[in-house]
C-alpha cells in the first residue's frame, strides 16, 4: 500500500476530499403549512409524534414554515453500489433516505454503524455481503467465486460471521453452489437476494439449449428480490424479445410470490451511452460517482457507446413492457436504481427509475409506493420507513408539487427531514456540493482492504493508483 498511497498524494494535491460531519437529530421540530390542506408535523428525537399537532410545546424545538409543499415518505433505494462516503451525502440531496447496497465489503458494516450512530451523514444503509459467483461470462473481480456446495457454504457462513445478514447471490452460480448456499443462508437466518441464477454458461447458452439452472429453481428459492427485468427475461425467455413468452414468464413469476427490483434505468442510460456515442457517460451530474471505480469503467464505456442503439431500444422497450405486464400480474415491484455502476448517478438514478416505470404503466402513486411502502415491506421495516405515521423516522421529503400526481415533482424538492434534521434548499445543495468531494485515498484503502477481506486481494494498479 506505501507505492499506491504516494501516488494518491500526488491526485489529492489541490482537490477537495471532504464529507461533513452530520449534526445531530433535532430534539423537536414542527414542520407547518404542509401540503394543501396547511397539516404539520410534528417530530422528536428523529422520530414522527403526530401529523395534526399544530404547536410546539412551550419554549421546545423549533418550527419550519414549508409553504404549502407536499410530503413523501424518504425515498428508499433498493439496489445501489455504494462505493465510498461521499456518495452517501448524493443520495441525501435527491430524497434518498434509505438505500440497499448490494455488493457488501466491510466498510459498509462500518458505514451503516456510523450512520445509525449518528456519526456519519447519509441514508440508512442495508448491505448483503459480497456477491456469490461461480467463474463464468457475467464474473467480476469483486465477486467471491464458490463452485462447489461446501465452498459456497463455507462463504456464506464467513458472511454470517462478519456481520452481514443477506446474501446476495450472481448468474453464473453452479446448481450445486446454489443450492448450497440457499440452504446455508436459510439455517442462518439470512435473506438471499440477486440475479436468477442460471448455472454454468456451456457452449450454445442460451440461443441453442436451456441453462442448466431452470428460472422456476430461482421463483422457487423464495428470494427476498429478484434483481433486473432485463436478467428476468435473458433467464426466462433465453434473450428472445417474444411477448408469447414473456405473458407465461410473468404469470409464473406471479404465481410464485417473488418480489422484483426491475432496474429499468440501468439498462435505459447504457441505450443512452449507445444513442450518443458515449457521451451521455459524461454528462453533468456524473461528478457525483466514484472517480476510482470509474477509472475502471473506460473499455466498458467505449463498448456500450459501439452498441447499435435501434437493437438496444428494442429491448429497453421490451424490458418496460414485461414490467408493466409483472406490476398488473400483482408481481410487488420495488424501486432500485443501480447507482454507482458507470452510468446511474447516485440518487438521481432513483427518480430516473420511477418516471421509468410510471412510463412502464405504474400510476405515479403506484410507483412511489415501490420506493416507500412496498420497499419498506421487502425490508421488514413496516411501520418505521416508507411512511409518515406517528412512529415512523422522521425521514420525509418535501417537493413543491404532488408526486402522487406527477412523478417529475420529485425533481423539484423544497427541503428533507433525515432522521428528524431539517435540510432547505441550500442545505440540499450543500449537500450535492459535498457528494463531489471524495476521499480517494479513503476510497483505495476501503475497496483493497475489503477484497483482501473476502480472499479476493485487489492489486491497487487495477484502480489507476
Amino acid at each position: 500500500m506505501s507505492e499506491a498511497r504516494r501516488k494518491i498524494g500526488a491526485l489529492l494535491a489541490g482537490a477537495l476530499a471532504f464529507v461533513s460531519s452530520p449534526a445531530a437529530a433535532q430534539d423537536a421540530l414542527l414542520v407547518t403549512n404542509v401540503g394543501p390542506d396547511g397539516q404539520a408535523i410534528y417530530v422528536e428525537n428523529g422520530v414522527v409524534v403526530g401529523t395534526s399537532t399544530n404547536a410546539l410545546p412551550p419554549d421546545a424545538g423549533e418550527t419550519v414554515d414549508v409553504g404549502g409543499a407536499f410530503a413523501t415518505p424518504g425515498l428508499i433505494d433498493m439496489h445501489v453500489h455504494v462505493w465510498g462516503e461521499a456518495e452517501l451525502s448524493a443520495y441525501l440531496a435527491y430524497g434518498v433516505t434509505t438505500v440497499r447496497n448490494l455488493s457488501g465489503m466491510p466498510y459498509h458494516l462500518r458505514m451503516a454503524q456510523q450512520v445509525a450512530a449518528g456519526e456519519l451523514e447519509g441514508p440508512n444503509l442495508f448491505t448483503s455481503g459480497p456477491i456469490l459467483n461461480s467463474p463464468g461470462p457475467n464474473a467480476q473481480i469483486n465477486h467471491v467465486m464458490v463452485s462447489s456446495a461446501e465452498e459456497a457454504r463455507a462463504a456464506v457462513r464467513a458472511q454470517h460471521a462478519a456481520g452481514y445478514t443477506r446474501v446476495k447471490l450472481y448468474s453464473n452460480l453452479t446448481g450445486e453452489a446454489f443450492a448450497a448456499a440457499l440452504d446455508e443462508a436459510r439455517t442462518l437466518g439470512m435473506a438471499v437476494t440477486g440475479h436468477p441464477v442460471e448455472g454454468a454458461r456451456e457452449d450454445g447458452i442460451p440461443l441453442e439449449r436451456d441453462f442448466l439452472v431452470a428460472v422456476s429453481d430461482t421463483l422457487a428459492a423464495h428470494f427476498e428480490t429478484i434483481e433486473h427485468t432485463e436478467s428476468l427475461a435473458f433467464h426466462g425467455l433465453r434473450s428472445q424479445v417474444d411477448r408469447t413468452a414473456g405473458e407465461a414468464l410473468v404469470d409464473d413469476i406471479a404465481a410464485s410470490g417473488s418480489v422484483v427490483t426491475p432496474t429499468l434505468v440501468a439498462h435505459r442510460n447504457l441505450v443512452r451511452v449507445a444513442e450518443s456515442d458515449g457521451a451521455y457517460a459524461q454528462r453533468p451530474g456524473v461528478e457525483l460517482l466514484n472517480p476510482v471505480t470509474q477509472t475502471t469503467e473506460t473499455e466498458n464505456i467505449a463498448a456500450w457507446a459501439s452498441r447499435d442503439p435501434a437493437y438496444e431500444r428494442e429491448r429497453a422497450e421490451f424490458y418496460s413492457w414485461l414490467t408493466g405486464l409483472m406490476h398488473s400480474a400483482g408481481v410487488p415491484l420495488v424501486a432500485g436504481s443501480d447507482a454507482g455502476i458507470f452510468t446511474n448517478i447516485p440518487g438521481d438514478a432513483l427518480i430516473d427509475e420511477l418516471e421509468l416505470l410510471v412510463e412502464a404503466g405504474l400510476t405515479p402513486e403506484e410507483a412511489l409506493a415501490a420506493a416507500t411502502t412496498t420497499a419498506a415491506q421487502v425490508l421488514s421495516e413496516e411501520g418505521r420507513l416508507g411512511c409518515l405515521e406517528a412512529g415512523c423516522a422522521a425521514d420525509v421529503l418535501f417537493t413543491a408539487c404532488d408526486p402522487r400526481s406527477d412523478i417529475s415533482c420529485l425533481r423539484q424538492p423544497v427541503g428533507l427531514l433525515r432522521n428528524g434534521r431539517w435540510y432547505d434548499a441550500e442545505g440540499l445543495a450543500i449537500l450535492r456540493q459535498q457528494a463531489a468531494r471524495h476521499d480517494i485515498e479513503q476510497i483505495v484503502e476501503d475497496l483493497v482492504t475489503g477484497m483482501e477481506a473476502q480472499g479476493t486481494p485487489l492489486d491497487p494498479a487495477l484502480l489507476g493508483m
